[in-house]
């Protein structure tokens, strides 16, 4: 009787188990996937029953996925616009995650030094206006420097991409032409037409393999990829290259200002050491779920994200969180309806 009655006690804790067992589906950019994947097989070490799966796929296809309810949260770069929220059934909430830095990637054979970069000067190469490394404007601003008479090749996003949308609202903010004939989004029509790459990691495999190119990738990425890229001048006037305190200056004035949706772009800041092309990236979490288990867990994985996450940001080449911003988030866990 009593090894039945302990047959049947073990069954009830491991159907108890399995119930708590929570499956977690996430998908969106790919700027901040290598901390992510961090963070997800982290936590699922320290809370076994959680398992959070991440595709990346871009901020686009993080919020197209949200929006159909295929995930159970996504990620993007790019703050949702309020036409997106209004086509949705359930209103997301933008968590900040970690800052980090746009960074632009070359591959010039023979030149090893760090290139400078003028904001009219980018414009122009993804603009068309500059076609080739020798080009006096480049000279100019890198001088002693020999850059070759090739054609240049740009190389930008293929995907719906949040890294896009930085590196396009930095420019549209420093270049008029590009504001009127380009503009700021995930996808834009390139005037240049260049390769196209699927995510970070796509076009930094591009820029290696492919002689005489740049693009633009998230920081890491050109770290991990072991790919040059430049210094850029600043709001302020000042040569930086892409560093966490550059990208922490840069969200500064942002932070003690943020608004109560955390919906801001803190490109183009100002600062002397401000880094230009910095940003804010985002989980978009559902503010309610009707599985009340799987909307516990994901508040909880937010709140150990805020607090024992951040610490493992920088290691990684993020910026974490400004403390200010954290406490903002943490009250807006409760409005997470489950």
């Amino acid at each position: 009787m009593k090894k039945r009655a302990f047959a049947l006690s073990a069954v009830l804790v491991a159907g108890a188990t399995f119930a708590a067992a929570q499956n977690i589906n996430a998908a969106g950019a790919t700027f901040p996937m290598p901390i992510y994947q961090k963070w997800f097989e982290d936590y699922h070490k320290a809370h076994p029953s959680v398992q959070i799966n991440y595709g990346g796929g871009g901020s686009g296809a993080g919020i197209s996925q949200l929006t159909n309810r295929t995930v159970d949260f996504g990620a993007s770069d790019m703050p949702m616009k309020d036409a997106q929220i209004a086509a949705m059934k359930v209103k997301p909430l933008h968590f900040p995650t970690v800052m980090g830095a746009v960074v632009l990637i070359y591959n010039i054979p023979g030149a090893s030094a760090e290139l400078k970069f003028s904001p009219d000067v980018i414009a122009d190469l993804f603009m068309g206006g500059i076609k080739k490394w020798n080009d006096p404007r480049l000279a100019k601003d890198n001088p002693g420097v020999k850059l070759p008479a090739e054609e240049i090749i740009p190389i930008h996003r293929s995907d719906g991409s949040g890294t896009t949308f930085v590196f396009t609202d930095y420019l549209s903010k420093v270049s008029p032409g590009w504001k009127s004939k380009v503009g700021a989004d995930t996808k834009v029509s390139w005037p240049v037409e260049g390769l196209n790459g699927a995510g970070n990691p796509g076009v930094a495999g591009l820029v290696k393999q492919t002689p005489n190119s740049i693009g633009y990738v998230e920081l890491i990425y050109a770290i991990q990829s072991k790919l040059s890229y430049g210094l850029i001048r600043n709001a302020a006037g000042a040569w930086v290259k892409a560093s966490l305190e550059g990208v922490t200056e840069a969200a500064a004035g942002a932070a003690k200002s943020m608004p109560d949706d955390f919906r801001v772009s803190i490109t183009n800041a100002p600062g002397k050491n401000a880094y230009p092309i910095s940003t804010f990236t985002w989980l978009l979490i559902p503010s309610q779920f009707p599985d009340a288990a799987k909307g516990k867990a994901i508040a909880d994985f937010l709140k150990w994200m805020l607090a024992d996450g951040q610490k493992e940001a920088a290691a990684l080449a993020y910026a974490p969180l400004p403390q200010a911003v954290v406490a903002k988030e943490q009250k807006q866990i409760g409005m997470i309806k489950y």
